[in-house]
């Protein structure tokens, strides 16, 4: 259990799980097949923002949380960030479902599980032995440039404009 800092490189063997956006599995109740998603292979080449929530439709997340990163997408995305990705402790349909409730109908922000919290156990970000914890990472091409877990239950270090300032 190590947590990361700015220069290490994003850990080898992270996979997350989720369910890619069609327009035929548009609607909010469409479950698509999850898939597996090789996060370290994916980021290996890219600018990617990172940040977890201790769980999906959970008002700290749904209220505070994800509305400063759907607020600020083309502010973050202008800074070079080609993948934006949420992930929580919950299913990849649950995170799908929740892309879908807020307006999220394409693949700007990637809604992602982790699944049996593996990766945020790894890094020590936890909220309890079942959720993750509530964190931003910004990973470019491989590196770590900013990682930081909120001290306390707040949105603060891990929000949209905190990331911003950093990128």
């Amino acid at each position: 259990m190590t947590s990361l800092k700015v220069g290490d490189s994003f850990p080898k063997d992270v996979e997350f799980s989720w369910v890619p956006y069609t327009e035929e599995k548009s609607a909010l109740t469409s479950c698509g097949i999850p898939q597996p998603y090789n996060a370290s292979a994916e980021f290996a080449d890219k600018k990617v923002v990172l940040f977890a929530v201790p769980g999906a439709f959970t008002p700290g997340c749904s209220v505070r949380h994800l509305p400063g990163y759907l607020e600020h997408l083309n502010e973050i995305k202008g800074k070079g960030v080609d993948l934006v990705i949420v992930i929580a402790m919950d299913d990849a349909w649950v995170m799908s479902a929740w892309g879908k409730a807020n307006g999220v109908r394409n693949d700007n922000i990637m809604f992602m599980s982790d699944p049996g919290i593996k990766f945020s156990k790894s890094i020590g970000w936890t909220k309890g032995p079942e959720r993750t914890g509530r964190y931003a990472i910004i990973i470019d091409h491989g590196k770590i440039v900013y990682a930081e877990n909120e001290p306390a239950g707040d949105v603060t270090v891990s929000g949209a404009e905190a990331v911003l300032s950093r990128l």
